[in-house]
C-alpha cells in the first residue's frame, strides 16, 4: 500500500512538472529608463525610477518639471532610437508629462532663459488641414500687446520626411529677441507613404501644403497681432526648398491639377479660405511674401529626386525654385542664406547656383559661408549636442537674418 502511494505521488508529481514545462510562467517585459541631468532646473519622476533603469512594460511615468529662478520651462521630453536621423523625441510643453515605458528611453527635462520666453505667448498646434491621415499644424510665436506685426514663416527641415513644427522653436524665439515679428513654424506632409498614407505623398503635394498654411495663417492673422501683407518666408535643408518654393513658386497656385497634362503644373493650396478664389489666394500670396531666407536647402529637383517617384525632367522643374526666380524688375525677392563649410549634405556648388540666378536676376543676396559650421545648425532638440550647436552658430545666424528682415520691413 505504501509503494502505491508513493508511485501514485510521483506520478502526480511528473503531471505537475509537465503541466509546467507547457505553461510557463509568463516573465514581465522590462526596458530601460535613462533620466538626463537637468540643467537650470529640476525635475522629479514617479514612481522613481529604479537604480538600474529597469522598468517594466506598459509602467506610466510622470515627469514633474521646475525651473530655476530666472529661467522657463522649454520641454519636458523622452528620446528613443529610432527614425531617420538615429533618435526621436517626443516633446510636452507643460510642466506635467505622462509617459507609457514601452522601449529603451532616456527622460529629461529643457529649460531656457526666461527672457527669451517671457514676453511671448506661445499657441501650439494649430490646425490648418487634414489632406492625409496626420493633422498638418503651425505654432505661433506672438509679442504680448503685438498688433499688425510682419509676419515669418518658418518651415522645418528633415528630409521632407521627419520632424515637425517643435524642431523650430530656437529660431523662432531668436527672431522674436526685439518682439519685431509674429512668427508661425509650420508642418506639413511627409513625402511618399511615410506619413501612412495610403496613397503616396508626391512634393508638389508637400509645397501644397505650405502654401494652404500661408493662406490660414493669412486668414487668421490678426487674431496673433500679424499683419497678412507683409510675410517673409524662412527654413533650413528640406525646409529651405520649401521656403524657397513659397518665395518663388507662388505665381504657379492654380486649380488646374499637377499632372503636366498639357504642360500644366499649378499647386492647389491645401487649405483654401473659405468665399475666396484661388486666383485670390495666389495674389494674396504673392504680394505678401517680400523676403526669403531658405538655408543650406537643395532647390534644383535634380539634387534630391532620389526622394521622389516622378522621372521626368518637366515635373522636375515644376518643383525646383531655382527654374523660376524672377527677374527684380517683375517682382522683387531678396534671399538670406547661409551654410556651414563643413556640410556633409549640401555642397557649396548647390547653394551657389542658386545665388548666382538670383543675382543674375538682379536679386538682392546676402550669403554667409558659416565656418566650421556643419548641416541644421538651425535646429532645436533636447539633446545637449544639438542645442549647443544652435547656441554657437545658430543664435548669431539667427540675428543676422533678423537683421536682413529688419531691413526690408523696417
Amino acid at each position: 500500500m505504501i509503494k502505491k502511494t508513493i508511485a501514485f505521488s510521483m506520478f502526480l508529481l511528473a503531471i505537475t512538472a509537465t503541466s509546467a514545462n507547457t505553461n510557463p510562467k509568463t516573465v514581465q517585459e522590462m526596458f530601460k529608463v535613462t533620466a538626463v541631468a537637468p540643467v537650470n532646473g529640476t525635475y522629479t519622476v514617479a514612481p522613481e525610477i529604479p537604480e538600474d533603469g529597469m522598468v517594466a512594460a506598459g509602467t506610466e511615468i510622470t515627469i514633474t518639471a521646475t525651473p530655476a529662478s530666472d529661467y522657463s520651462l522649454d520641454a519636458v521630453y523622452y528620446t528613443f532610437k529610432g527614425g531617420m536621423w538615429g533618435t526621436t523625441s517626443v516633446e510636452g510643453f507643460t510642466p506635467t508629462m505622462k509617459i507609457t515605458v514601452d522601449k529603451d528611453m532616456s527622460i529629461g527635462a529643457v529649460f531656457v532663459e526666461s527672457n527669451l520666453v517671457e514676453n511671448l505667448n506661445v499657441t501650439h498646434d494649430v490646425v490648418y488641414a487634414q489632406p492625409g491621415v496626420k493633422p498638418l499644424k503651425y505654432d505661433v510665436y506672438s509679442p504680448k500687446g503685438a498688433k499688425d506685426l510682419p509676419i515669418v514663416v518658418i518651415v522645418h527641415g528633415g528630409g521632407w520626411s521627419s520632424n515637425n513644427e517643435d524642431i523650430m522653436r530656437g529660431l523662432a524665439r531668436e527672431l522674436l529677441t526685439d518682439n519685431h515679428y509674429v512668427v508661425f513654424s509650420i508642418d506639413y506632409r511627409w513625402v511618399n507613404n511615410l506619413d501612412g498614407d495610403e496613397a503616396p505623398n508626391s512634393m508638389h503635394n508637400l509645397i501644397e501644403d505650405v502654401f494652404g498654411a500661408i493662406a490660414h495663417i493669412q486668414e487668421h492673422a490678426a487674431e496673433y497681432g500679424g499683419d497678412p501683407t507683409q510675410i517673409a518666408v524662412t527654413g533650413d535643408s528640406a525646409g529651405g526648398h520649401l521656403s524657397a518654393s513659397a518665395a518663388t513658386l507662388s505665381t504657379m497656385i492654380g486649380d488646374r491639377g499637377f499632372s503636366g497634362t498639357n504642360g500644366v503644373y499649378e499647386f492647389m493650396p491645401s487649405y483654401m479660405p473659405h468665399g475666396k478664389t484661388v486666383e485670390t489666394v495666389k495674389q494674396e500670396i504673392t504680394d505678401a511674401i517680400k523676403v526669403a531666407a531658405p538655408s543650406y536647402g537643395p532647390v534644383d529637383a535634380v539634387n534630391f529626386k532620389q526622394f521622389m517617384k516622378q522621372t521626368d525632367q518637366a515635373y522636375y522643374d515644376a518643383v525646383s525654385p531655382i527654374k523660376h526666380v524672377p527677374n527684380v524688375g517683375e517682382r522683387a525677392i531678396p534671399h538670406f542664406i547661409v551654410r556651414g563649410t563643413e556640410d556633409p549634405l549640401i555642397p557649396k556648388e548647390i547653394v551657389q547656383a542658386y545665388v548666382d540666378v538670383l543675382k543674375k536676376e538682379g536679386q538682392t543676396v546676402e550669403y554667409f559661408e558659416v565656418q566650421d559650421a556643419g548641416h541644421a545648425f538651425f535646429d532645436w532638440k533636447p539633446d545637449a549636442q544639438t542645442r549647443a550647436t544652435f547656441a554657437k552658430y545658430g543664435v548669431p545666424y539667427a540675428a543676422e537674418m533678423k537683421s536682413f528682415f529688419d531691413s526690408v520691413f523696417y
